[in-house]
């Protein structure tokens, strides 16, 4: 399949198969915990209980070892970055999850034999393509193939959970998925775990794209930012579409922080856009950046907050929190560093504008130091300078804690990249911070005020347009599916003689021909042909996607010996007839045959007259005589009588409120 390669021996598919691997294990220790509880509840043997308990424990030991292993591969970042990437800070890709292989065959071969009384055999390509196109969204490729590959499966699945998921009726097809952080498996028999996971994958998908570019450059973070955007928008939908999804992956309250933490990456790469052309070196410049630095700071902070609270704590990677933390750290540094270089470096001179220095400085602070004023702080230069290094002290602090958080979490050792950027920025603020010292001034405690986030582009939430894309059927052969669904029940078909002689009958509808009028005295209906009759066949001619037009050509080439007709019935108590008591009391159906018009009246007996006389149903018959066109009749009035069956003939409209001898 485009868009998938099972054989693929990257980091990423290794990763995918480790946790593929561990999964299993999760479940066969699961399986033991259950049997070995359910023998502690059933026995009353003590040395048994002795027994089963020790093995509990082991059990147990086992399953927290097996889940410390996923969460180190959920842990497992490097695999998903650029491979060119060493100068940026690591981004956090979403692992697949898992599932098990589903064998569609033998439910469907019977469902199609009972349900639609078709041989399920002549079906086994189709099904085989299903298969097969499932199994290729387990390995979808990283990129937009694998995006629209993702996106055809679950275009299909409403087509599926129509044809063959009745309500009342289990077919024995169970779906299993994992969960992507504890490995712990969910099954269900109807298509919303399927739907719902396969719409997760397509985030985490989009997530690793976005890690994988390459953001050393303007087009690899344009990539970036649209990715991590349609990750969140995705997994939005996903919240607000499957809301009592059993995963807690998939859970409304883990979804809420995935969702932040990928619109936080995304202010992250948008902030790397704005500084990849290089800072000014002058005022304005280092001030917008270091509101630009302290909302990407702001972001990370809240998608911390929600990754400490319980159970999301329990089941997020420690990893994750711990990057959480030291990015919301590391970039109010960053804030704090622009801000003190901004004050340090350059001085109100004559040709400055005064004005327009301290509206930037006022918009910058939510407060300032008690009896200051931001034009105090820019024209006074021991004042400027006191604040300016201020900010350079919180900017180290902040640094110096970003590095101990990192130094904690065991993880993150082998993340060199992100350990150099982190004592590179502290450096830096070092040396800023050296510059302007002097040993004549006395030691300053000024703390620096809080810094305004603020930014000109906002991260938001993007639904792709490749979430659902046009498929064809796979089992369109089944006929409509505004009628052949799992949910209508239909008899076998039937086969019908029609001579040629007598066809009387109406025929509406698009696509399959119902017969929705029917002289119950015609040969056709002796042989069985009932109103609301669906035609599926007419001769070797399978018919049901044709429409009125077509079924009559091939009904017109009957000869003398007739041919035969399939037709099917409907099961259930309410099948989707014409309202026939609508042609008597002048509100009839566009469908209605012309051929009940032009009957003629003199014939009928008094109760009949006495219901036709009224003059909205003649009017109605003038008025409507062309919107009439798209129904056929048989049989049809040809006045050169060139035809067998061409003799006057009514159609005899079927309500209970008439007498049907009233007819003749």
């Amino acid at each position: 399949f485009f868009g998938c390669n099972p054989f693929a021996q990257t980091g990423r598919s290794k990763l995918q198969n480790k946790r593929a691997s561990l999964n299993q294990q999760i479940i066969k220790e699961m399986r033991l915990r259950a049997g070995a509880e359910n023998l502690l509840k059933a026995t009353s043997n003590n040395k048994v209980k002795d027994m089963v308990l020790l093995e509990l424990s082991y059990v147990n030991s086992n399953l927290q070892l097996l889940m410390g292993e996923l969460e180190e591969l959920n842990s497992s970042v490097d695999v998903y970055q650029n491979t060119q990437e060493t100068a940026n800070i690591p981004l956090i890709a979403l692992g697949l999850k898992e599932t098990k292989e589903v064998d569609f065959s033998t439910p469907f071969k019977d469902f199609i034999l009972e349900h639609y009384s078709e041989d399920g055999n002549s079906f086994e390509d189709e099904i085989a393509d299903l298969m097969d196109l499932r199994q290729a969204c387990r390995t979808p490729s990283r990129n937009e193939a694998g995006i629209e590959l993702l996106a055809k499966y679950s275009s299909h699945l409403p087509l599926l959970e129509s044809r063959f998921f009745s309500p009342n009726h289990q077919n024995g097809i169970f779906f299993t998925w994992y969960d992507s952080f504890t490995g712990v498996p969910v099954c269900q028999q109807n298509l919303s775990l399927e739907k719902a996971s396969i719409v997760f994958n397509m985030g985490a998908l989009y997530s690793q794209i976005g890690t994988r570019s390459d953001r050393q450059k303007t087009a690899g973070l344009d990539e970036a930012i649209s990715s991590f955007q349609k990750a969140a928008g995705i997994l939005n939908h996903l919240k607000e579409t499957f809301t009592h999804t059993p995963s807690y992956d998939m859970s409304p309250a883990m979804l809420s922080m995935l969702i932040r933490m990928m619109l936080a990456q995304a202010q992250e790469c948008l902030f790397e856009k704005i500084v990849l052309p290089g800072i000014q070196n002058q005022f304005y410049s280092l001030m917008k950046t270091a509101q630009e630095a302290a909302k990407v700071s702001e972001i990370y902070d809240h998608v911390y907050q929600s990754m400490i609270q319980m159970p999301i704590k329990d089941n997020v990677p420690l990893f994750w929190s711990t990057m959480a933390q030291i990015k919301a750290n590391h970039y109010r540094s960053m804030a704090h560093y622009f801000v003190g270089s901004a004050l340090l470096d350059h001085q109100l001179g004559p040709s400055d504008d005064e004005d327009q220095q301290e509206k930037t400085l006022s918009q910058v602070y939510d407060r300032l130091p008690e009896g200051q004023s931001p034009l105090d702080i820019l024209k006074k230069r021991d004042e400027r300078k006191c604040i300016g290094k201020a900010h350079i002290r919180r900017a180290i602090r902040g640094h110096e804690e970003a590095l101990r958080i990192y130094g904690l979490c065991h993880n993150l050792s082998k993340m060199d990249a992100l350990q150099d950027i982190l004592k590179a920025s502290h450096q830096r603020s070092l040396k800023k911070y050296s510059e302007n010292d002097s040993e004549e001034e006395f030691t300053d405690y000024t703390e620096a005020p809080d810094i305004i986030s603020k930014t000109e582009h906002k991260a938001e939430m993007e639904v792709p347009a490749t979430t659902k894309v046009k498929v064809t059927d796979f089992f369109q052969r089944l006929g409509p599916l505004s009628v052949f669904s799992a949910k209508q029940r239909w008899t076998p078909p039937r086969t019908i003689r029609l001579c040629a002689e007598d066809l009387g009958f109406t025929l509406k509808g698009e696509s399959p021909v119902q017969v929705v009028s029917l002289d119950p005295h015609c040969s056709a209906a002796t042989d069985g042909l009932k109103e609301g009759d669906y035609i599926v066949a007419v001769g070797e001619t399978d018919c049901k996607w044709m429409g009125v037009s077509e079924v009559m050509r091939l009904l017109k080439d009957v000869n003398e010996e007739g041919i035969d007709i399939q037709v099917v019935s409907m099961l259930d108590s309410n099948p989707p007839m014409p309202t026939k008591s609508a042609t008597f009391c002048g509100n009839l159906p566009k469908t209605y045959s012309m051929i009940c018009l032009a009957y003629n009246d003199d014939n009928k007996n008094p109760k009949s007259r006495k219901v036709t006389k009224k003059p909205s149903f003649l009017s109605w018959g003038l008025k409507n005589k062309l919107k009439s066109a798209s129904t056929l009749s048989l049989p049809t009035e040809d006045r050169s009588s060139a035809l067998p069956w061409n003799k006057p003939c009514p159609t005899f409209p079927s309500s209970s409120s008439y007498n049907e001898g009233a007819l003749y």
